[in-house]
């Protein structure tokens, strides 16, 4: 029988305000709080400086972006070296003058920078204007070897595509986690709301239980332009069972045990990797398989 190794991840799920500074100072009392409960690894939710300003195009926005690492890595790294634990933050990345993505840096507890991922799906759906602002990502799928365990992080729009979950556990992440930005259409009908927020659970549940490794999901609430953010905050283990599921109006900073052990359980029982049929997914690369191409 494997021996228990345990991981607590830290989940702070916040609102935002117009100001980038008391966004920063809320998310450090959150990793804070998040350490003092004894948490290893402190996930952010997508954008955190900011409100989530995707919801309309404007040219405003792009200063708030920044180099990545820059200011706000700068700002985390002291904090993830006194607290001892992994910040997985959700950065507005300047690149250059005029080109710009959406991207999660990862800190060790150490204090050192160790990367970046740039998010690859980008939407372009009504409130979710992100093609305007940001480049779709060109760092492939990533993941890191932190103090605490091998991190996969994808953001938000990445959750609905089996595919960026099954390379980011093929790249050897025990954990996959989703800085996220997501709400209803402010007075949309409950059981819409209700289906729509079953559907995003349901997906990731499914990441990680074809993928036998747990899945931690951080969301925003509040109400932002004609967004209400659902929080819903949730971590999932390695056989998709819900550990815990945040509230959908309130700020929460929850820390939950994981027993990154359990994996290799669940994968000798559901072998879903060693019957995979390699040979036969070169269509996978096709945008639609049409017979006329």
């Amino acid at each position: 029988m494997a021996n228990t190794r345990t991981v607590s991840v830290g989940l702070v799920q916040m609102s935002c305000t117009p100001d980038p500074d008391d966004n920063m100072a809320k998310a450090i009392r959150g990793i804070r709080k998040a350490a003092a409960q004894g948490a290893n690894i402190v996930c952010l939710q997508e954008l955190f400086r900011s409100q989530y300003f995707c919801t309309t195009e404007d040219y405003a926005p792009f200063v708030l972006a920044e180099p990545v690492p820059g200011p706000s890595t700068d700002r985390l790294q002291p904090i993830a070296k006194e607290l001892n634990v992994v910040i997985i933050a959700s950065l507005f990345e300047k690149r250059a003058e005029g080109l710009y993505h959406n991207t999660t840096a990862v800190i060790d507890a150490d204090g050192t920078y160790l990367g970046k991922y740039r998010k690859m799906h980008i939407p372009d759906d009504p409130s979710f204007y992100e093609k305007f602002y940001f480049t779709p990502g060109d760092l492939g799928f990533k993941v890191w070897k932190t103090k605490f365990g091998v991190l996969g992080v994808l953001i938000c729009w990445d959750q609905w595509y089996p595919e960026a979950a099954r390379l980011t556990a093929l790249a050897g992440a025990e954990i996959l986690f989703y800085p996220t930005a997501i709400g209803w259409a402010s007075g949309e009908d409950k059981k819409i709301c209700d289906d729509q927020y079953g559907a995003w659970q349901t997906i990731q549940r499914a990441h990680a239980i074809a993928n036998g490794i747990p899945v931690v999901s951080v969301n925003r609430v509040g109400t932002e332009s004609n967004l209400q953010f659902w929080g819903g905050s949730f971590v999932a283990d390695s056989f998709g069972e819900i550990r815990f599921q945040a509230s959908h109006e309130a700020e929460e900073v929850r820390v939950v045990a994981l027993d990154l052990s359990r994996s290799a359980a669940t994968r000798m029982h559901w072998p879903f990797l060693r019957d995979r049929r390699i040979d036969a997914y070169q269509d996978m690369s096709r945008r639609f398989i049409d017979d006329s191409e």
